[in-house]
């Protein structure tokens, strides 16, 4: 599953900064996370690294994008051959 940044974000600029897939931006009102880029740090890190920073815990797992870690993980891979 993608990761989702709820309306309880406080735009305090930490999460950003942290995504290795670059998935995370500013939107309109909050930071977004595009679902197409999120691997939940799958294939980088043992842990969601924008959860970690969080201080409100407004990011959660998106219920509209639904991914097994064997999706996440192959999503990771796609990502890193265009990046090459």
């Amino acid at each position: 599953m993608s990761l989702l940044i709820t309306d309880e974000c406080i735009n305090c600029d930490v999460c950003e900064p942290e995504c290795p897939n670059d998935a995370i931006s500013q939107g309109e009102e909050i930071y977004i996370i595009d679902p197409r880029l999120c691997t939940e740090c799958i294939g980088h890190f043992e842990t969601q690294q924008c959860v970690d920073v969080c201080p409100v815990d407004c990011i959660v797992i998106d219920p509209d994008h639904e991914e097994t870690e064997t999706e996440l993980r192959a999503k990771y891979e796609a990502l890193m051959r265009r990046s090459a």
